[in-house]
């Protein structure tokens, strides 16, 4: 809260979290809200029903209780007497979200919202499916949400009642895998809280942010192009953080641009935020991809207006030589049918740290995919937006997946992928209702890469490489898939081309450093490994990331998470697929002490997935829950 001289009712900035105030998200907060305290506004967390401190039972991310009660929570923050009626709400990734979904139900007192790290669409944008290909982080992440949901709340805050709302919460939290995966075409359920399906709703201001490196990398210019209300945009060349706080820097004022936005929207200060240019964004150029990536070169440009209209697309062809040309080619074909463990320099969906999270040099994934570069480039092209590919394709089997990445090609043969997209040759025709490839027969697709910002330089070459696969990012489908893609007029690169040469000036903030410093006592630990056994052809993907145990100043709650990943895959075996996500958090204070533990697996066949999961929660080392899943749920054209 605001502590001014004479203070009046101000503003209130809401986020509405199932990520913990009290411990997950303290650091963050702590960088932040006291700075808009300063201010003048009001800075409100909420955890989510049956999360955190709150009381209930959690059901599902962005149910609809879920956002009705944040409409709610809007409502009684607007009638308090500390409050002038105004709220914002803000938030990144599940905060993002939930601010653009309740945004679109026009609570009366919610002025703007600033969503970082966000998504329009829930189907297509999210951690679960990508044009009807299946993504890895949806078991990945649906593990991770059954560990969160498994704690407790603190005592310090809840009293005696902390084991009663604890036990309730185990007994009662669902498995997020079993309804994702029960919804694998894009359905009411995905329709649900996807903004993009009205638009016309989303008519309050809109500040809409995210990263190049982030999974969440095209809300930004979907909101410009889409949204009735005032709505800007910044895209930077950040992983899945606050821009502020993220890697690769550069990193944006974020407190600035943010108070800025409040001035505006909530206190009715004219500040010229409505005259900004509609979409910022960051111009990476000549980016390696060592390990870790703490500055990514580039420059910062503007777009007064979106679709801008300096940017045009040109066609880049591909060729049977493997050429990418300026006019067609003659037709012809180029067969590929790529190791299914191509795509293991793809990193993670959304990158938390800027490390071997990040995609690697694609040159082990390029050897197994079709390549098509142009020749070293005389002069530099820049572009910014959507790259969009044409193919001809045929497949020999009735399902195939298609992965296509943009790369960047080093003068020294260094690799760097600018953007890239996935799809379900069934969901060809839309993601509604997918239809079976006829094996041999020619179709024509149209995929639409992510969103980029990038300057291949003179000297490069531009890379379009294409694969049947792209483990472990997109699950395989049952079989082993041949390829011919069609050259000619029928296939080629659109690349979104701006002119190029401007600069615009975005201010780093003073301090690179905010977050307050926790008492550590055990640290850190991050691996990550790829091995390939000759004798039994299996690729395993290993994760290890272990947060160390760290301390809460002023109450004394000491917390850990671990997590172990394993995802394998056999040579030409492609229901060999195996996923197994291990979670355990730690949670103490002085003789308290829980622990809960998750253990979920994922495998297939030809027609089902199987899916198998645990919960066991245990106080001071005593087992007080134990829960077991396990499901069969057919396969439908995935």
């Amino acid at each position: 809260m605001p502590d001014l001289p004479g203070q009046s009712p101000v503003p209130a900035i809401l986020e509405y979290l199932p990520y913990r105030k009290r411990d997950g998200t303290a650091q963050r907060d702590e960088s932040t809200y006291p700075i808009f305290a300063a201010n003048g506004y009001a800075g409100i967390r909420v955890d989510i029903a049956g999360t955190g401190e709150s009381d209930g039972t959690f059901d599902d991310e962005y149910s609809a209780r879920e956002l009705d009660d944040g409409v709610e929570v809007i409502a009684w923050i607007a009638r308090q007497a500390w409050c002038n009626g105004n709220v914002g709400m803000m938030g990144i990734s599940w905060g993002g979200f939930n601010s653009l979904q309740i945004a679109a139900m026009n609570p009366p007192a919610l002025r703007a919202v600033i969503a970082i790290g966000t998504t329009v669409d829930r189907y297509n944008d999210d951690i679960h499916y990508k044009n009807g290909c299946l993504l890895y982080s949806n078991a990945g992440w649906a593990s991770v949400m059954l560990c969160f949901a498994s704690r407790p709340p603190d005592p310090l805050l809840v009293g005696e009642r902390w084991r009663e709302m604890w036990l309730e919460r185990l007994q009662t939290q669902p498995f997020p895998l079993e309804t994702w995966l029960a919804h694998q075409h894009r359905d009411e359920y995905w329709r649900r809280g996807s903004v993009c399906e009205d638009y016309n709703a989303m008519n309050i201001p809109a500040l809409v942010i995210s990263g190049w490196a982030d999974g969440y990398i095209n809300a930004p210019p979907a909101a410009l192009e889409n949204f009735t209300g005032v709505t800007k945009a910044i895209n930077g060349p950040w992983i899945h953080k606050y821009p502020h706080l993220a890697f690769p820097h550069p990193r944006i004022d974020f407190h600035t641009e943010a108070l800025n936005w409040w001035d505006a929207w909530l206190n009715g200060v004219d500040n010229g935020v409505e005259s900004l240019p509609a979409y910022r964004a960051y111009i990476s150029q000549s980016v390696h991809s060592g390990v870790p990536r703490k500055r990514e070169n580039g420059r910062w440009v503007a777009e007064p207006i979106w679709p801008s209209t300096d940017i045009v697309l040109s066609s880049y062809y591909l060729s049977t030589n493997g050429e990418l040309e300026d006019t067609p080619p003659a037709n012809g074909l180029v067969t590929i049918c790529s190791p299914l463990d191509c795509g293991a320099a793809a990193g993670e969906f959304f990158p938390l740290k800027p490390d071997a999270e990040l995609s690697l040099d694609q040159a082990a994934d390029d050897a197994g995919s079709a390549v098509f570069d142009t020749p070293a480039l005389k002069r530099s092209v820049e572009i910014l937006g959507r790259p969009q590919v044409r193919l001809r394709v045929t497949i020999d089997q009735p399902l195939g997946n298609l992965a296509i990445r943009l790369v960047d090609v080093h003068p020294d043969g260094a690799c760097f992928r600018v953007s890239w997209g996935v799809i379900n040759l069934a969901h060809r025709g839309g993601n509604d209702i997918p239809e079976a490839v006829t094996p041999g027969t020619p179709i024509d697709v149209l995929v639409r890469l992510d969103e980029c910002g990038y300057h291949f330089a003179a000297g490069h070459r531009i890379r379009l490489s294409i694969s049947t696969a792209y483990w472990p990012m997109v699950m395989p489908c049952p079989y082993v898939v041949t390829a011919q893609i069609h050259t000619g007029e029928c296939t080629a690169v659109l690349l979104p081309v701006r002119p190029g040469g401007d600069v615009y000036e975005l201010a780093e903030p003073d301090n690179l450093n905010l977050l307050p410093q926790y008492t550590l006592h055990q640290p850190s630990h991050y691996e990550r490994s790829v091995t390939r056994d000759s004798v039994s052809q299996r690729t395993d993907l290993r994760v290890i990331d272990d947060t160390g145990e760290e301390e809460m100043p002023g109450h004394g709650l000491r917390v850990r998470h671990r997590r172990e990943d394993q995802w394998s895959i056999v040579a030409n075996e492609p229901l060999s697929a195996r996923s197994t996500t291990r979670y355990t958090c730690w949670m103490s204070r002085g003789d308290w002490s829980i622990r809960t533990e998750t253990d979920t697996r994922l495998h297939c066949d030809a027609d089902h997935f199987y899916l198998f999961a645990t919960v066991k929660a245990f106080e001071n080392e005593m087992l007080v829950s134990e829960r077991q899943w396990q499901k069969m749920l057919t396969r439908d054209l995935l």
